[in-house]
């Protein structure tokens, strides 16, 4: 049951965590389908990476919020001819109080963050179970799948149901030999954090017990071996890349500085 194929299906590719996934993918032997919304520049260097590393990439329009996103699954999995691995990264967020945050973008962001992975999953696991092979779906939710921010209701929401379910999925799949699993990056040096890739490891966050942000290779590492047979027997978890900022809570009061570390 972990025989399925080197092909991929990872949503968000045009820049961040989920260009950083296709190309690992890429390097370990797996050709990719990605999706596109908006950046055609960053699909193009997503391309030229996947295929630089001797792979073949496809590319579909996507939009995550529409009701019939699932349908990019059916187009790549065509063009790949085949599936063994579906990633969701595409995502969006908002910074607005409750008391702000409009009817619309509340279903904008539900719609995106948790509508969209919810088609594409479906759609990628009656791929897999119709193929018999197993396979592996990767859902990349966010340290606010469990730890709540202030002007994020929506996000918050829409992570937590995605957690959620991915492990009703991991129940219902596991008899088919596909695993899922969510993998929750805190802060990481992206375009959607404003930041560019590199500044990872120069940004300095004295509230983190790392002390910096995360770079994307860091998130893609881990969603590598989740893509691979080597995590055969890991179902129904979240694995947090955040640095260590979900441990302190109890240091909440010193977050703007260096002093928690002081006992």
């Amino acid at each position: 049951m972990n025989h399925y194929p080197r092909l991929a299906v990872v949503t968000g590719a045009d820049s961040g965590i989920g260009r950083a996934t296709a190309q690992l993918l890429a390097t370990e032997g797996f050709d990719v389908g990605i999706t596109r919304h908006h950046d055609a520049e960053g699909v193009a260097e997503t391309v030229a990476e996947i295929e630089r590393r001797g792979q073949r990439a496809f590319v579909a329009d996507f939009d995550a919020a529409s009701p019939d996103a699932g349908a990019v699954v059916d187009q790549l999995v065509d063009q790949l001819g085949g599936l063994g691995v579906l990633v969701n990264v595409a995502g969006t967020g908002h910074s607005s109080r409750v008391l702000d945050l409009t009817p619309e973008k509340w279903h904008e962001v539900i719609a995106t963050d948790l509508d969209g992975p919810f088609l594409t999953s479906q759609r990628a696991a009656r791929h897999l179970v119709d193929a018999g092979q197993g396979g592996r779906i990767i859902n990349i939710t966010s340290v606010h799948e469990y730890v709540p921010r202030l002007g994020a209701a929506a996000y918050c929401a829409a992570k937590a149901g995605l957690g959620a379910l991915s492990k009703v999925l991991a129940l219902e799949l596991g008899e088919h030999g596909i695993t899922v699993n969510t993998v929750a990056p805190g802060e990481i040096s992206t375009e959607m954090t404003g930041q560019e890739t590199e500044e990872a490891y120069h940004q300095e966050r004295p509230g983190n017990p790392l002390g910096r942000p995360g770079h994307v290779n860091e998130v893609a590492s881990l969603i590598g071996f989740l893509a691979s047979p080597r995590s055969a027997y890991v179902t129904g978890s979240t694995f947090t890349v955040d640095g260590g900022l979900g441990l302190m809570a109890a240091h909440g009061h010193d977050h703007a500085s260096a002093e928690w570390r002081q006992v």
